[in-house]
């Protein structure tokens, strides 16, 4: 028993639905565009509107906890795809619109947590995915902060290197494994300032990162602790260290819906290109309603729909240079499909 279509993870839950936009990359909100289709007499989007608490979430769990166990599995639960469970406390109301005394958003997080804590699912991985990442240390439990459960992910969303530079640092300062949502991709990342961290020092600044070249030799060394390893593999040398990411799972993806924006192919190759360097599991979801006019889903009938130039979207600053001449086609979301240089990626942690 699965009950959702998000590819990442075989369950979803929500607590509540409601939130309200942070970044960029919620511009085209799929679950705002969802709650107020259903919703429009009252709209849970926003900072001074109540959310709408979801009563069988809990009764879910426990279904998901039992199907998990009776097939010896592990099972992926996202959380979740109508709210934003490191939101702030906000009132909740029922379907009918009267507000729930006595209990918040706060109240069914703690819940939550709660029951984690005691080990009422022990077959299920939370993936906690915030666009406000520096939220997550003031609302887990205490025993969370230095010793998170096994069976629990904290996750953060990243559409650029802005958002990249903003929310990476403060998801790091949680303890546990980490992931990153790269959906919708809207400009080029460079996470190496992240995944190149030291596993001696374990220092990461956000600005550059550890490792400096050591003359001509195919060496480099840690700026802080003098810490060697191989440029070309990435081992350390000469001890028992272990270079390993700060960060454990990078998921990539291009927006789909009205609206929705183009996503360069070199944007999504380099962001792979990454991971396997460090070593990190790297899942391409989708290409969503775009593609390069290169892509093996294009007919020649697609070159009379939606054509568009690239200029307007695609800079690298890097190396002081454009790239222009990418052209995006828009096919649909389903014609697209998940093929990366002809291969599907799903990869996952392993926990």
């Amino acid at each position: 028993m699965e009950n959702s279509k998000i590819e990442r993870t075989h369950h979803t839950v929500n607590l509540w639905h409601g939130c309200v936009e942070v970044h960029e990359g919620c511009d085209n909100c799929y679950a705002r565009v969802l709650n107020n289709r259903y919703h429009h007499e009252n709209p849970h989007w926003g900072n001074k509107v109540p959310r709408l608490i979801i009563r069988k979430s809990f009764n879910d769990l426990l279904k998901f906890q039992k199907s998990a166990k009776d097939k010896g599995e592990t099972h992926r639960v996202f959380v979740g795809s109508m709210m934003d469970i490191f939101e702030k406390s906000m009132p909740l109301v029922d379907g009918s619109g009267r507000e729930i005394e006595g209990q918040d958003t706060g109240y069914l997080r703690d819940l939550l947590f709660q029951q984690i804590t005691a080990g009422l699912y022990p077959n299920l991985l939370f993936l906690f995915l915030t666009k406000r990442p520096s939220n997550i240390n003031k609302y887990i439990p205490d025993s969370w902060k230095s010793n998170a459960p096994a069976n629990v992910m904290f996750g953060t969303s990243v559409v650029n290197q802005e958002t990249a530079n903003k929310m990476i640092p403060e998801l790091l300062k949680v303890n546990g494994k980490r992931f990153l949502s790269c959906e919708p991709l809207l400009g080029e990342v460079n996470l190496s300032t992240w995944f190149e961290q030291c596993p001696k020092s374990k220092r990461i600044d956000g600005k550059g990162h550890s490792w400096l070249f050591d003359g001509d030799d195919p060496y480099v060394k840690c700026y802080y602790c003098g810490e060697y390893r191989d440029a070309r593999t990435g081992r350390t040398i000469g001890d028992s260290f272990s270079l390993e990411s700060p960060i454990h799972w990078v998921i990539c993806g291009g927006e789909s819906g009205h609206g929705a924006r183009p996503m360069n192919p070199i944007w999504a190759t380099n962001l792979r290109d990454q991971c396997f360097a460090s070593g990190v599991p790297f899942f391409f979801k989708q290409w969503g309603e775009w593609v390069s006019e290169h892509h093996e889903s294009v007919s020649h009938r697609d070159y009379q729909g939606a054509y568009q130039h690239s200029d307007a979207f695609v800079t690298y600053t890097e190396d002081k240079s454009d790239y222009y001449g990418q052209y995006m086609i828009k096919i649909g979301k389903k014609k697209a499909g998940n093929l990366l240089g002809g291969k599907e990626y799903k990869e996952f942690p392993i926990i």
